[in-house]
């Protein structure tokens, strides 16, 4: 059976997990989407519950990291 093939979508939230996050330039390249693409992106993941982080990585780039997701912000809700 042939392996199920990662969606666009997962393989971003998975850079903007790592430790480090990920630049625009590297979802970019992981996805072939333009930048105002990924920026339209990531805005519906803050719609959807995530949180973001922006963190400057060395003089030129930005990288974004997912902090907190929505899951975790129910569970803190409840206890």
């Amino acid at each position: 059976m042939p392996s199920k093939t990662q969606t666009k979508s997962a393989k971003v939230i998975t850079l903007l997990y790592r430790s480090k996050g990920a630049t625009l330039d590297e979802i970019c390249k992981a996805t072939n989407w333009q930048q105002h693409s990924v920026r339209a992106f990531l805005t519906g993941l803050r719609k959807k519950g995530y949180v973001l982080t922006r963190e400057q990585r060395g003089e030129d780039s930005t990288a974004y990291r997912i902090t907190q997701n929505p899951s975790d912000k129910d569970v803190k809700g409840a206890a």
